[in-house]
């Protein structure tokens, strides 16, 4: 079990998930005694758990190179391994992404024609949510890959949003076709010109993010991990200076006149509610927690895995990549110029 928190928060998290999807079964993987201690406490999830003893851990600060030459019987490859050998539908962990990351593409492998592939998560959105990626799994891409990222993007909004034509822009540091690096203004010259599963959008700023104008955001692992951290951060800013608001006996009194409202601007502006990054172009299903996530948190990672799972997704983005027309001009973006 990976994480800041272990067992004390993500057993709770299960407990959760499992109120609301009873037909759901458990899987977990790490030291027996500690997952059991916090299973004792819920006769009801403890039904719905197998434990999978292991007290090899893949740690926070290790390297992806080291982890991979240790990972033999850690929790986290066990898990991917279930997945693999057809005994769980999804893996999830809340451990070092990029060791995750290396030890999926070498237990899942990649689907055919993908180099690399990407951590996508939902963003929230003045009109509408987003889907970004890369999130950190490729600090350094070139135009090609941006332009996998697109096509992999584009195939998850479809789903996710139920879109024929999700909007994608490219994140970058002004909208003109001139700004930003060689790299990125290449791959938006590829995707003027290629058909692929989604709209060309052209470029995006950083305050684009949040305003909900296209359904895919696709920057390097870089550039979105820090946008992701960035706007962690200010939800946890709002939430902050929201409680400091109310603390006057004149301020708690209006803070009651309009709870409801305030309560639900609050759970809006709650960052735990979009935990959970999904490892796109790969042959099974792999979601990634914030480090650092609580038991809500965690349950919706969980909960987004579940959701992916009973929908087929990896067999539905087969089938997308598949009937794209040209499909070796997209996943082999150089064959357009």
């Amino acid at each position: 079990m990976g994480g800041d928190h272990g067992p004390p928060e993500i057993i709770p998290a299960l407990s959760s998930v499992l109120a609301q999807r009873p037909d759901v079964a458990f899987r977990v993987f790490g030291h027996k005694d500690l997952i059991a201690q916090q299973l004792s406490k819920d006769p009801a999830l403890a039904r719905a758990v197998t434990i999978i003893h292991t007290e090899k851990t893949i740690g926070s600060e290790d390297k992806p190179s080291e982890a991979l030459r240790a990972s033999k019987g850690t929790s986290m490859r066990m898990a991917l391994e279930s997945v693999k050998e057809g005994e769980a539908s999804a893996a999830v962990s809340a451990g070092n992404t990029g060791a995750l990351m290396a030890l999926a593409r070498i237990v899942y492998k990649t689907l055919p024609g993908i180099h690399r592939p990407a951590i996508a998560s939902v963003m929230p959105g003045i009109k509408e949510e987003s889907i970004m990626l890369d999130l950190g799994a490729n600090v350094l891409v070139d135009a090609e890959t941006l332009v996998q990222f697109a096509v992999l993007g584009a195939v998850f909004a479809k789903k996710q949003k139920k879109i024929d034509k999700p909007r994608v822009g490219l994140l970058n540091i002004g909208s003109e076709d001139i700004k930003g690096p060689e790299h990125i203004r290449a791959a938006g010259e590829i995707l003027k010109r290629i058909e692929f599963p989604g709209t060309y959008h052209g470029f995006v700023e950083g305050d684009d993010i949040m305003k909900g104008e296209v359904d895919v955001i696709v920057a390097d692992g870089y550039a979105g991990n820090i946008a992701l951290k960035t706007a962690e951060g200010v939800g946890k800013l709002v939430k902050h200076y929201f409680t400091q608001s109310f603390n006057s006996p004149l301020a708690k009194l209006g803070g009651l006149i309009a709870y409801g409202s305030l309560r639900k601007f609050k759970h809006q502006m709650d960052p735990r509610l979009y935990n959970g990054g999904v490892f796109l172009g790969l042959n099974g299903l792999c979601i990634k927690s914030h480090g650092g996530a609580d038991s809500l948190a965690f349950s919706q990672a969980v909960m987004l895995a579940v959701r992916l799972a009973r929908h087929g997704y990896i067999q539905q983005v087969i089938e997308d990549i598949n009937h794209v027309a040209g499909q070796e001009t997209f996943l082999n973006p150089q064959a357009a110029g």
